[in-house]
């Protein structure tokens, strides 16, 4: 492996999930071959269907430090939580 190569953050979707999930991280040349990399590393056992792969210099992401105040007008808005709602049990997935 060349040390200069990126590293890419790969993301899994199980055949029984709607979401792609975040699984780990590897480095690869291109994105073809991290693909390539992804499945034979993370579904060795046929647990995907679908992979993405993303550059990790490409993600921005907030700081966990500044979680309160970043979060905080979020709080004032607990009509936004789903705990006020009654969904009937054919809703799936919500």
């Amino acid at each position: 492996m060349n040390a200069n190569w990126p590293l890419w953050e790969i993301f899994i979707r199980s055949k029984s999930g709607l979401n792609h999930k975040h699984v780990g991280s590897l480095h690869a040349s291109d994105a073809e071959m991290a693909i390539e990399n992804a499945r034979d590393v993370y579904c060795r056992r046929n647990e995907g269907v679908s992979i993405w792969v993303v550059e990790s210099k490409n993600i921005t992401a907030s700081d966990p430090d500044d979680s309160d105040p970043f979060f905080e007008p979020a709080k004032d808005k607990v009509y936004r939580h789903p705990t006020f709602y009654d969904l009937p049990d054919e809703v799936k997935h919500m």
